[in-house]
């Protein structure tokens, strides 16, 4: 399932960095939605085009293929972050402690190689794509307007590799709270369970209708 998380920081140079990279994840989720918004509008384009002129956008196909790795893989680090991810914790729900954290540190570790994997095998990818001394810097094109592919190629590894960021900080956090003992550690997602969930949404709700109570009496 998809968990809700809380992260907690503090003054430690561990929780100043988490903060700093969680910024420049934000941009990254910032463009990627901008990206989702730019096809919704090219949509409409194509298809008003299509309805009113009998001419659809010319190259529809491949500005989403271009858009595709924008909305596939720029917000991965983001949503880590936040514990978004799916995660299956049916057995690691039941662990506390030290249990719990190093369950945590194997699984993040297993993840940041498969993302350094991923990422070097992307960058392989790109540089097959890229060629300073190509027409508009590259070897291949789209097949309809011809733009070049390097870009969208380009964006799996830089994507992997702010993950791969991500993931050694978390483990950097859950290498320190299975030194420490603690139970919250910092720049981790700690995951909620069900119970609490409802009650924080519960509590957001009631401060909403608190406000709009409030805001009607002052109007009134």
């Amino acid at each position: 399932m998809a968990g809700h998380a809380s992260i907690l920081s503090d003054d430690s140079a561990l929780s100043r960095i988490d903060r700093a990279l969680f910024r420049v994840e934000t941009v990254l989720a910032l463009i990627g939605g901008l990206a989702v918004f730019s096809l919704m509008l090219l949509a409409v384009v194509s298809v008003g085009g299509r309805n009113f002129f009998n001419q659809p956008l010319r190259g529809y196909v491949d500005w989403i293929e271009q858009a595709m790795p924008l909305i596939a893989f720029i917000g991965v680090a983001y949503c880590q972050r936040l514990g978004g991810h799916i995660r299956m914790d049916i057995a690691i729900a039941r662990l506390k402690g030290r249990a719990l954290w190093t369950a945590e540190f194997a699984s993040t570790l297993v993840m940041l190689v498969l993302m350094i994997l991923l990422a070097w095998g992307s960058w392989a990818h790109f540089e097959r794509s890229f060629d300073f001394g190509a027409p508009m810097w590259s070897r291949d094109s789209s097949l309809d307007i011809r733009l070049p592919l390097w870009p969208a190629k380009l964006l799996a590894p830089v994507a992997f590799a702010v993950l791969s960021l991500r993931l050694a900080l978390q483990l950097w956090g859950y290498g320190r709270a299975i030194v420490t003992g603690t139970d919250a550690p910092v720049a981790v997602p700690l995951i909620e369970d069900a119970s609490t969930v409802a009650a924080n949404e519960a509590a957001t709700v009631s401060g909403f209708e608190d406000e709009m109570r409030d805001t009607g009496g002052r109007n009134g």
